[in-house]
C-alpha cells in the first residue's frame, strides 16, 4: 500500500544521518527549527546549520547591549549569540553562506550577503528595503547564491536539505530568497528538500503532505538557545518577544512537508 506524502517526510526524517538546515538570518534557526534541531541532535543526527547572512538590519532589545544597529559592533553580538544558541542547541557544524566552505571555489574571495530588509509592498506582499544596496542576499541572483550553497553541500554530503515553505514564513524576502536558492540546490543535486510549515499560518500546497511533529519535549532548549539571541527576542515562559514587540508561541510543534525537487 503507498505511503501517504506526510509519512514520506517522516520517515526522511526517522531515516537521515547528516542534516542541513538553511536558515536566512541569525535566531531563525531557533525560532522557526529549534525544537526540530534539537531532536534531531538527540537522535544522533549530523546536523549543519547554513546563516545567509548576519541580520544586520535587526532591530536591538533596549539595554541588552551598547551598540548601533548595522554597526560592526552590532554584527558581532549577532554572530556572538548565534554560536550560543547553536552550542544550546547541540549542533557543532555552522557556516555562513559566501564564506569558505559555503563559497563556490571558483570564486577569488568571500561574498558577504547582507540583510535585505523588509518593506510592506502590497498588504499582503513583502519586498527588500528600499535601501537594501548591492551587497545583500535578494541583490544576488538565486543561481549565484545557489552555488555558493553548492560548495557547502558538496563540503558535508547532506542526505536532507530543510528550509522555508515559499512564503518564507512570514514573507521575508531573505527567507524567500533562501527557499528559492535552496529548491535549486535540492533539484540540480536530487537531495531531498522538506519545507518547514509554521503551526499558526496558512501555507499553500497541499495540507495533507504536512507532517506534523510534537516536540514540546524539547522546550527547555529551545528556551536556551531563545535566550542566547538576547539582542533580538526576550522568552516569556513558552513564548517569545520579539523586538517590535509581537508576542507568540515558541515553536514545538513542527510541521514539514517534502518538496519536489524542481527548480523554481
Amino acid at each position: 500500500m503507498p505511503q501517504s506524502p506526510a509519512t514520506d517526510a517522516a520517515r526522511l526524517l526517522d531515516d537521515a544521518r547528516r542534516v542541513l538546515f538553511v536558515h536566512a538570518h541569525p535566531d531563525d534557526e531557533t525560532l522557526a527549527t529549534g525544537a526540530l534541531i534539537a531532536e534531531l541532535v538527540d537522535r544522533g543526527v549530523e546536523v549543519h546549520v547554513l546563516t545567509a547572512t548576519r541580520g544586520e538590519r535587526g532591530e536591538l532589545v533596549p539595554g541588552v547591549a551598547d551598540v548601533e544597529p548595522g554597526s560592526a559592533a552590532f554584527v558581532a553580538l549577532r554572530e556572538q549569540e548565534l554560536r550560543r544558541a547553536l552550542a544550546a542547541l547541540g549542533v557543532d557544524h555552522h557556516a555562513f553562506l559566501g564564506t569558505a566552505p559555503a563559497r563556490d571555489p571558483g570564486a577569488t574571495t568571500a561574498r558577504r550577503y547582507r540583510d535585505s530588509g523588509m518593506r510592506w509592498v502590497t498588504p499582503d506582499v513583502a519586498g527588500p528595503a528600499e535601501d537594501s544596496g548591492p551587497e545583500s542576499l535578494t541583490a544576488a541572483t538565486v543561481s549565484e547564491a545557489a552555488s555558493d550553497l553548492d560548495a557547502y553541500v558538496a563540503a558535508t554530503a547532506p542526505d536532507l536539505l530543510i528550509s522555508y515553505e515559499k512564503n518564507g514564513g512570514y514573507g521575508h524576502p531573505d527567507h524567500v530568497r533562501t527557499h528559492d536558492l535552496t529548491v535549486e540546490v535540492a533539484g540540480h543535486t536530487g537531495i531531498p528538500m522538506l519545507e518547514v510549515i509554521p503551526p499558526d499560518r496558512m501555507v499553500d500546497g497541499d495540507l495533507d503532505a504536512i507532517a506534523w511533529l510534537d516536540l514540546s519535549s524539547r522546550l527547555g532548549r529551545v528556551q536556551e538557545a531563545l535566550r542566547a539571541h538576547a539582542s533580538q527576542v526576550q522568552v516569556d515562559g513558552d513564548h517569545v518577544v520579539h523586538v517590535g514587540g509581537q508576542r507568540e508561541p515558541i515553536v514545538v510543534r513542527a510541521g514539514v512537508r517534502l518538496r519536489a525537487t524542481e527548480a523554481p
